[in-house]
């Protein structure tokens, strides 16, 4: 392609910024023409560079090179940087990409803000725990907020993969195991994060991902084989990609897993035909970290030139810093093994998403480093990380109402190594957080008992076998009136490249609780943790359980909300806790049988059952106590019978028994008893929240449509079969009322 001279092209767009409106959908039809106009004077490198990404201002090359960033950004080589940190340095590259490249093409940058970017929420597994999405998308929106006002226009979430097997450690950046409320969490989170015009400055670009199946890798290992039905990929995996979708998400990364024996980023399949053909995916596909030449190490490519071919062949638009894309694309087109076609379906889309965030508009607008500082930690902020964080606290135990405890207690034990811990709180992934303005457990419960003595000791590490404290902690224990215990996992000890094989509480925690119990004081257990953990004993032993996760810079007020009542928790689980690691993966929407085993009670030997524990969970999906009681009446269905194209309407009325207000969260399950293929023995496929004052009752009331009685059929089509169905309503996915219906023939 002829070398052509232009003036930057940038400049030439900003003269015409009048004509081409602010809506993201009016811009599109608009905005082509002038794509097709750029595209026609960008040379090949230049097309190239458009789906290169590099992570910082000196990145190093496959084999240890320093790449020289600006000079390949002055040549229009780069279209995206990531991990670039502050205003100054983002300006410094996006000025240099403006002026100094010869069609002045701007950067779109880009970080991973997972659950905030200054004020950092819980992360995504608690959240989801609150069931709560105008919460959700409300921590998504402040996190952008913060993000675009530091020069960040494009984050890498919300993570929407389904993860059944909490050795995994990247469970805690997802919504958990159920693919109608991962669902809902994604549509929020994106919501969250685009908002209603994303050329706005205040809106950050989203990323689904990671797409697909990735938190199916075998034995809970990150980065591990896939190997799954077609049915549970689009029956469980897809559904919140299809949501994220819907919602209008922007960018869509693919995953590190093969599936199937394809790596997805060379799964022409799913990438080009299922994503964008199936679900209607419109934005831009880019690749995890590395991942294109990762392809060599799963032996599928040869080479990075085959890899590089194979990766655009499959629909992958950008390159995240393998440089596999700026070293082999050019020769690939050369020798005639891709097209421009190919190429420029690629770099269209990446336009366009620079257009959508309004780049090309203002290259700069992201960049007002005086009026950015105050958006970021502001206090209303801080309040909405501390609201929704107490949302996501589960009360998981709570004999003989131990909690909430009374503000005039006169003395606490606070113990364990999270009792007085900043960092940990965080979680992982929590972008430019820093400990600094974290609130401890300590200083939150000293907030809210300021009379109360607190008698603190750290007991132990996370993650030693050193005892040594155990005695001045015992020593603590015996001269309290409550014990407090903060234990659990270290921040780095989930997400990323961070399995578990072992769930229990790390180190010599468990030993600690033990000792602690002996003293005869009441305990209460504040869990901290990314995943769900096997804690037989504290269940058996320990009167109050809190199941806190990483609550963020907010953390100990929030707990402190809770353990002294100021906020009656309201947080129910979004995957099971297993009672021993053998029982992995645990989900309640498993298939039936044809020997089940129906219970303690069941005596018959050959059932699917384990000799040694329970089937059931230790505690099941939807589950979290609260400090009132609710009451469910039976199902009321509005009809008994009807046809494949009828609504039917379930209505139960739930009182609270209990002396308190309090919020129940109603989830909504359904069973189809006969089909032509095996159905799920509960799916959830609705949920609401409602908050009762002592003795008032409320009507709730679910609308199930044709579309909720939906299945694949053997055919892989979605149908809604003739039958006999089961409808569940209840507090948690095994404490239901049941109703049934029937669906005849039309």
């Amino acid at each position: 392609m002829l070398k052509k001279k232009a003036i930057p092209f940038i400049l030439f767009f900003t003269a015409t910024l009048t004509l081409l409106g602010s809506g993201t959908n009016m811009e599109n039809n608009k905005n082509s023409s002038k794509i097709e106009s750029l595209l026609h004077q960008m040379t090949l490198e230049e097309k190239v560079g458009q789906l290169v990404q590099y992570s910082g201002t000196e990145p190093t090359g496959p084999t240890g090179e320093t790449i020289n960033v600006v000079e390949k950004i002055k040549k229009g080589k780069v279209g995206s940087l990531l991990n670039v940190i502050g205003i100054k340095k983002i300006r410094k590259m996006q000025n240099i990409a403006v002026k100094q490249s010869r069609l002045g093409i701007p950067l779109i940058f880009a970080l991973d803000i997972i659950h905030g970017y200054k004020t950092i929420f819980p992360v995504p597994l608690a959240m989801a725990s609150s069931w709560d999405m105008d919460a959700i998308e409300k921590a998504s929106r402040i996190a952008a907020i913060e993000a675009t006002a530091s020069g960040i226009q494009w984050t890498f979430a919300p993570m929407v993969d389904i993860a059944r097997d909490p050795r995994w450690g990247r469970i805690v950046e997802g919504a958990g195991s159920d693919p109608f409320l991962g669902a809902a969490v994604a549509k929020a989170q994106v919501k969250g994060f685009q908002g209603k015009n994303l050329a706005h400055a205040k809106t950050v670009l989203a990323c689904a991902k990671h797409y697909i199946g990735y938190g199916a890798s075998m034995a809970g290992r990150d980065y591990n084989n896939v190997d799954m039905s077609n049915r549970t990929l689009w029956e469980i995996y897809m559904p919140p990609f299809q949501a994220a979708i819907d919602a209008g998400v922007g960018t869509i990364m693919s995953s590190f897993n093969d599936i199937n024996g394809i790596p997805m980023t060379g799964n022409k399949e799913l990438l080009n035909i299922v994503l964008r053909n199936k679900l209607g995916f419109k934005g831009f596909v880019v690749s995890d970290w590395n991942s294109v030449a990762e392809m060599i190490s799963h032996g599928y490519a040869e080479n990075r030139y085959q890899a590089a071919e194979r990766a655009l062949d499959a629909g992958l638009d950008m390159d995240m810093v393998s440089d596999v894309y700026s070293q082999e694309l050019a020769k690939l087109f050369k020798n005639k093994q891709i097209t421009m076609e190919q190429i420029d379906n690629s770099v269209r889309k990446v336009l366009q998403a620079k257009f959508d965030v309004g780049l090309f508009a203002d290259p700069f607008m992201y960049f007002n480093e005086k009026e950015g500082k105050p958006l970021v930690l502001k206090k209303k902020h801080r309040d909405a990380s501390r609201d929704v964080a107490k949302k996501s606290i589960v009360l998981l135990k709570n004999d003989k109402n131990l909690l909430p405890l009374d503000k005039s207690i006169k003395t606490i034990a606070l113990i364990g190594p999270l009792a007085n811990n900043k960092k940990d709180l965080l979680g992982p992934w929590h972008a430019q957080g820093n400990s600094k303005p974290v609130v401890t457990i300590m200083q939150g419960i000293k907030k809210a008992v300021p009379n109360t003595k607190i008698l603190y000791s750290k007991g132990c590490e996370i993650n030693t076998a050193n005892t040594d404290l155990f005695k001045e902690a015992v020593e603590a224990a015996k001269k309290a009136d409550v014990i407090i215990a903060a234990v659990g996992e270290a921040k780095d000890m989930s997400a990323e490249a961070h399995s578990r094989a072992d769930l229990d509480l790390p180190g010599v925690q468990k030993q600690l609780l033990k000792e602690l119990k002996k003293t005869g004081k009441p305990i209460v257990v504040v869990l901290m943790n990314g995943r769900p953990l096997t804690i037989n004993w504290t269940k058996n032993n320990i009167p109050a359980i809190l199941e806190t996760w990483f609550l963020g810079t907010e953390a100990g007020n929030a707990i402190a909300d809770v353990l002294f009542g100021d906020y009656n928790p309201s947080g129910k689980l979004t995957v099971s806790f297993p009672h021993a690691v053998g029982q992995i993966p645990i989900f309640y929407n498993h298939r039936r049988v044809g020997r089940p085993h129906l219970g303690p009670d069941d005596e018959n030997q050959f059932v699917s059952k384990y000799i040694d524990i329970p089937n059931d969970p230790l505690f099941p999906f939807g589950y979290g106590l609260s400090y009132t009681t609710f009451e469910y009446s039976d199902v009321n269905l509005s009809k008994k019978i009807i046809t494949t194209e009828e609504t039917i309407t379930a209505t139960v009325s739930i009182t609270n028994t209990g002396k308190i207000k309090g919020k129940e969260t109603a989830q909504l399950y359904i069973h189809d008893l006969y089909a032509s293929v095996t159905q799920p023995i509960k799916k959830l496929i609705g949920f609401k929240q409602i908050i009762l004052n002592p003795g008032e009752t409320e009507k709730v009331s679910f609308n199930i449509k044709p579309s909720d009685l939906e299945m694949y059929n053997q055919a892989m089509e979605k149908v809604v079969e003739p039958g006999k169905f089961e409808v569940y309503i209840g507090t948690n996915s095994e404490d239901v009322k049941t109703a049934g219906f029937t669906v005849s023939e039309n």
